[in-house]
């Protein structure tokens, strides 16, 4: 009964720890175009092939709305794992209690004590099944918050350089005019939201 619980909240753990986890170290880095760093206060003109990207994992988990939100997702993964062990511990002492008393209790009334702490562990690992499930939440809303707060400005960079189009840098196999905006988009979404605590839209509730 209570190793079902346990198995519970050791997979409550690992999505935590996948839920706040950082970009890959392995993503790629992009092209300078025409040997200029991004980010300098430069011209640079309109690319040959009209071509940008961007790497979104980075975008969000590198910029300062997305470190504060992994930092309190973090912070509520905290909370919830010290009281996941306290539960654990706390239902580990009523298993013994009611093992200890089972030698002087009638079968069926062990079996009707039994059933109801079986209950208890189940409806418990619900509980905290939703709570985790409402911890990613966050995560995957604020994210969703991010994008759409980011649009106009990925839109500005889009105009500055004469692209058509910014696709996902991790879809490029191959091209010599792909320049990858990622860090500059990073400086100027920075700029705009910040940490998103102070944006009117309420992201700092999410």
């Amino acid at each position: 009964m209570l190793f079902r619980f346990q198995q519970a909240l050791a997979l409550g753990s690992a999505l935590v720890a996948l839920t706040t986890a950082a970009a890959p170290a392995a993503a790629q880095q992009g092209l300078p175009l025409g040997g200029f760093e991004l980010g300098q206060n430069v011209q640079l003109g309109t690319p040959q092939s009209g071509l940008l990207t961007i790497q979104p994992d980075r975008l969000f988990s590198e910029s300062l709305f997305g470190k504060r939100v992994a930092q309190e997702i973090e912070a509520e993964g905290a909370v919830l794992t010290a009281e996941n062990r306290n539960i654990e511990a706390d239902l580990r002492a009523e298993e013994q209690e009611l093992t200890a008393r089972r030698s002087a209790m009638e079968a069926e009334a062990f079996r009707t004590l039994a059933d109801a702490f079986d209950r208890k562990v189940q409806e418990t690992r619900s509980t905290q099944d939703q709570k985790l499930r409402e911890i990613s939440q966050l995560g995957e809303t604020a994210r969703r918050e991010f994008f759409a707060a980011s649009l106009p400005v990925l839109e500005g960079i889009m105009r500055e350089t004469g692209a058509g189009v910014i696709l996902d840098h991790s879809t490029v196999f191959l091209s010599a005019d792909v320049v990858d905006i990622t860090d500059l988009a990073i400086t100027r979404i920075d700029k705009v939201l910040g940490d998103g605590v102070d944006q009117p839209d309420g992201t700092q509730d999410q």
